[in-house]
């Protein structure tokens, strides 16, 4: 099946889950680094102490990078398309473009970094289910036929 000149609806929406999650995290990680105490955003401390933490510095960083910095850096690549070898390493997928993959890596740590963040916390909020949910839509969309026919790399249509 040939694919439509631009890109497929399903493709356009992997890019807005990506940049939801990044703008997410970019601003709950900043509140966290600039406000390590969590007093900011009104997270107590007391919440960390299941944890290895004493304060949110440490968590904040990797939300901020991990899932505000990356997913936008996954969507930059998906639409630019650069060759990055460190990226490409890190693809199996060898007939699919290997920043595909990172968003599907994506998908995974965002549950894995909620199941661990609900288990430290003892508690489950409604965000906590709005990004378990994001993290399977990120996957969901991912892995779609008209996703992974968009980033093949079957030397096919030209994709922008």
């Amino acid at each position: 099946m040939e694919l439509m000149k631009g890109r497929p609806g399903t493709v356009t929406w992997l890019y807005i889950l990506l940049i939801f999650l990044g703008i997410g995290a970019l601003g709950g990680g900043g509140a966290l680094v600039i406000d390590p105490s969590g007093d900011l955003i009104k997270m107590p401390t007391s919440m960390l102490e299941r944890s290895p933490f004493s304060d949110f510095l440490f968590p904040g960083i990797l939300l901020f990078i991990v899932f505000g910095l990356l997913p936008l850096l996954v969507v930059y690549g998906l639409i630019k398309r650069p060759q990055w070898h460190l990226v490409e390493r890190l693809n199996p997928f060898k007939k699919l473009y290997s920043f595909w993959a990172l968003s599907l890596y994506i998908g995974f740590g965002q549950i894995i970094w909620i199941t661990v963040q609900t288990f430290m916390l003892n508690s489950v909020a409604i965000i906590h289910l709005i990004y378990m949910s994001l993290g399977l839509l990120i996957q969901a969309v991912t892995l779609l036929p008209s996703v992974q026919s968009y980033f093949s790399l079957d030397g096919g249509t030209e994709r922008r």
